[in-house]
């Protein structure tokens, strides 16, 4: 093979499961998917940094949710009440976030130019039908450009009646010794699902002890940063489409992370259809998410 001077590389390579790994090596950058684990990234490593905490025994097993990475959020995120919905007269049951996280995509393409990027896919089959039953198409192109991961969505409604979803993702952000921690946003108000009540957001939130999320709200602007991994001065920054309208929060005690989670919409917005995104028959959501990092 002739050598390349190219700064971008997708390399294919199978440990467990198969994977791609995308460079970016003017950056020393990099980002690990794995299509059969719900086309997850595993790992972001931007300017040499890890920011990506992953607890690899959820993703060796292939019957465990998987703590870590970035999982995909599709159709819900979050719960629903006692784990199931009505629709159109009938009861389906659905898992916590829904149905995406926990089956094989298929690898539609690869590119190097000018970015190193995998393209997965998602239809709907059989079993899909059973938990929700529309007939969709989910393309993701995951792609690491200047040092910066893109996850360029669409979403693709192929039923003949209005399909109702609300997508997220899930990133598990390794952070440093402590988990008060200052969040840059335009968020005026947090709800507190520890005790249901609304607070003023005054810059900072303390997330020890915290055993369930908190989720902004009345964002105008769509990006969010946060202290990263490496120290003082370091920050992790994430941007996204309008139509992720909050950012939800979220922890597990003694663990290093720290969840930070663009949702289209809030916790059993099926059930309650309060703020439920509905998309024509036939048509198609192009969104994305941006990740990036800064040192000090």
């Amino acid at each position: 093979m002739t050598p390349t001077n190219n700064r971008y590389e997708v390399r294919k390579h199978h440990d467990i499961y198969t994977m791609y790994t995308l460079t970016d090596s003017q950056t020393n950058s990099s980002v690990t998917i794995c299509p059969d684990r719900g086309a997850i990234a595993i790992s972001c490593k931007l300017l040499g940094e890890e920011l990506f905490y992953l607890d690899e025994a959820t993703f060796i097993d292939p019957d465990a949710n998987i703590r870590g990475g970035n999982p995909v959020l599709f159709p819900i995120c979050g719960q629903l009440v006692e784990g199931r919905f009505e629709w159109d007269g009938a009861v389906y049951k659905m898992r916590n976030h829904g149905i995406a996280r926990n089956r094989p995509w298929d690898v539609v393409s690869t590119s190097e130019a000018g970015e190193a990027s995998v393209t997965v896919r998602l239809r709907s089959g059989e079993g899909t039908r059973m938990e929700y039953p529309f007939d969709f198409e989910l393309l993701f192109t995951y792609a690491l450009v200047d040092g910066h991961l893109q996850i360029r969505q669409t979403y693709h409604n192929l039923s003949d009646r209005s399909m109702p979803y609300y997508a997220g993702f899930h990133p598990y952000f390794r952070i440093g010794a402590s988990k008060k921690l200052d969040f840059v946003t335009d968020a005026t108000e947090y709800v507190d699902y520890n005790d249901n009540a609304v607070k003023p957001f005054e810059g900072s939130i303390e997330m020890d002890g915290l055993k369930e999320s908190v989720v902004f709200l009345n964002a105008n602007r769509r990006d969010i940063s946060f202290p990263g991994p490496a120290g003082a001065g370091d920050v992790i920054h994430l941007s996204y489409s309008d139509a992720f309208k909050y950012v939800v929060l979220w922890q597990v005690d003694g663990k290093p992370f720290i969840c930070v989670e663009p949702w289209m919409a809030i916790n059993s917005a099926l059930n309650t259809r309060k703020g439920l995104p509905l998309l024509e028959p036939g048509g198609k959501q192009e969104l994305e998410l941006t990740i990036g990092y800064t040192k000090s």
